[in-house]
């Protein structure tokens, strides 16, 4: 895969958990299923998270996990509460703790994926075949 596809995947699958987030939790709170009242909600997040790509210069490593997968977890959540809270969405504890822990299994669940999957594609390719017997 390229690069620029390697990038344009993993922003792409980021912007997609924090969509993912957003709706699960605008469901379980029976909200309008609208597409505002989603993107009012969803707002806040993909804009931290465009800054957090920008902090730790992701797309050097896309499909990192400790750099710049938690970065961008830490971003997303703390600039997306602040953004929440200026626009005069609420931030109340529980959300906090519901959002913490759900965007850290979104935003580094899949980066984990990723890695435990190309570590076990590149052993596969890594291992010799084994020779064959010749029979007379």
């Amino acid at each position: 895969m390229s690069t620029r596809a390697s990038i344009v995947l993993a922003l792409g699958i980021d912007l997609a958990a924090t969509l993912v987030f957003v709706l699960v939790g605008r469901g379980t709170h029976d909200a309008d299923a609208t597409i505002l009242g989603l993107f009012t909600t969803w707002w806040p997040f993909a804009a931290a998270l465009a800054v957090g790509w920008l902090a730790t210069v992701a797309w050097k490593r896309p499909f990192g996990i400790l750099w710049p997968g938690v970065g961008i977890w830490l971003v997303t959540l703390v600039g997306g509460m602040l953004l929440r809270a200026a626009s005069g969405q609420g931030t109340a504890v529980p959300f906090l703790i519901v959002a913490t822990i759900a965007l850290a299994v979104l935003l580094l669940g899949w980066r984990a994926a990723f890695a435990a999957v190309s570590r076990r594609s590149r052993a596969a390719s890594a291992e010799v075949p084994r020779k064959t017997e010749r029979y007379p």
